[in-house]
């Protein structure tokens, strides 16, 4: 089967869905199917840092971000001859994956049209939490948003919010899905269901109880965990915490806020920042402010592994983000190493179960830095005292990227069938 992935950015930049789709792409070809992965040409240092890799289409694109690892590329006819050319000379294609939710998305269900295919589309991202934490007047760029997808894919339906759009893209897939059951319940709530499946609630209030949207997780490289496993030292229970917080550094993932509660709190801990963006500056100038009594190391951008080493050598994953994570992968990597989490979000709380403290009361959402400083001070005791959450271990098989691959190749055989 050759299968072709479609993202609003390259596979070898930073962020979680890139993540999965190199994780995807390595453990298809493994189980002997093809895979070719289309997105935006990387600009800068990160480009020139990318080895040449024939999976690879990289598209004319233009840099969005002033470290200009990320780009979007313009979804028109002159970006559509460039992948119908770069495809023509490729294995003919079995099936588009869309792994997008901008001008990737465009491009990949562009091309599915143009050539009949069937297309699987995963939704990564809650496009109206994202857009409303990250750009001025949101409900105008979702309207301007809207408008541009049905120009570019000729798409019909009303309504301008997240949800609207969300519903065009799954109207033209054949399956749809999600990296949660949170998030997979909520988009079918809100009628976002793949072709030949609708009539499905149109609120949270009167949830769908047929599920149309298949829960498939991002996962974790098989290997690399069982490396990770097998290298794993057994401390002292007892101990000074090690925290560890890693991500992209912009607003909806709450960097500031954590680090305004880590000072708050009071804890003497050693708390590893991983990770870039354009936050990073303003998180170093307020650290230098306020001097907390933990110690706060800013250890940049690292490989997948050596990141899963960082994590499994923490007490615990500080995860801030609130409503705009459909899964939430850092926390699903640290319990299938062991390591417990502090989770903000109470719906990625209840995916994961046990092995957490919740923000707040764990039901509603709450956003405060007193709240965190509170979860915080109750994991150090814990900690501190040789008495951590544990993780439920189940969570290490469901999350392997095997179990994961072999479900999505169930979605792409009942696409193509």
């Amino acid at each position: 089967m050759h299968v072709v992935m479609f993202g609003d950015q390259h596979a070898e930049t930073l962020g979680g869905a890139q993540v999965s789709m190199r994780l995807q792409r390595r453990f298809l070809e493994k189980a002997g199917h093809t895979v070719t992965m289309v997105a935006p040409a990387v600009h800068g240092a990160r480009g020139r840092s990318i080895a040449p890799d024939e999976v690879y289409v990289d598209i004319p694109s233009i840099p969005i971000t002033p470290d200009r690892e990320y780009s979007m590329s313009w979804p028109g006819r002159r970006t559509d001859r460039r992948v119908d050319a770069a495809l023509a000379a490729r294995p003919p294609v079995d099936v588009v994956h869309v792994q997008a939710d901008f001008w990737g998305a465009f491009i990949g269900h562009r091309f599915a049209a143009r050539h009949g295919l069937p297309v699987v589309h995963t939704m990564h991202n809650r496009v109206d939490v994202g857009i409303e934490a990250t750009a001025p007047f949101p409900k105008l760029v979702l309207r301007a948003l809207n408008a541009w997808q049905r120009r570019a894919l000729r798409a019909s339906g009303t309504g301008s919010d997240g949800w609207a759009y969300l519903r065009r893209f799954a109207a033209q897939s054949d399956a749809v899905t999600a990296p949660s059951s949170h998030f997979a319940r909520r988009l079918e709530a809100h009628g976002v269901a793949p072709r030949g499946r609708r009539g499905l609630a149109p609120s949270l209030e009167a949830p769908s109880t047929t599920p149309v949207v298949d829960v498939i997780w991002n996962g974790i490289d098989d290997d690399i965990l069982d490396e990770v496993l097998a290298e794993l030292a057994h401390p002292d229970k007892a101990r000074r915490p090690r925290f560890v917080w890693l991500g992209r550094m912009s607003p909806e993932k709450r960097l500031l806020p954590f680090l305004e509660a880590l000072d708050l709190s009071g804890v003497d801990a050693d708390v590893e920042v991983i990770g870039g963006g354009g936050q990073l500056r303003a998180a170093r100038r307020l650290v230098e402010r306020l001097r907390p009594r933990a110690t706060v190391v800013f250890a940049g951008r690292m490989p997948y592994a050596q990141t899963l080493r960082r994590i499994a050598a923490a007490d615990a994953v500080v995860q801030t983000s609130i409503g705009f994570e459909t899964q939430g992968m850092t926390i699903f990597e640290a319990a299938s190493l062991g390591t417990p989490a502090i989770v903000s979000d109470p719906d990625l709380a209840a995916e994961l179960g046990t092995g957490c403290w919740t923000v707040g009361d764990g039901v509603t959402p709450d956003p405060s830095v007193a709240a965190l400083a509170d979860a915080l001070r109750a994991a150090a005791s814990a900690i501190s005292a040789g008495t951590p959450r544990v993780p439920d271990p189940a969570i290490r098989e469901r999350f392997r990227q095997s179990s994961r691959t072999a479900a999505m190749i169930e979605v792409y055989a009942r696409v193509t069938a």
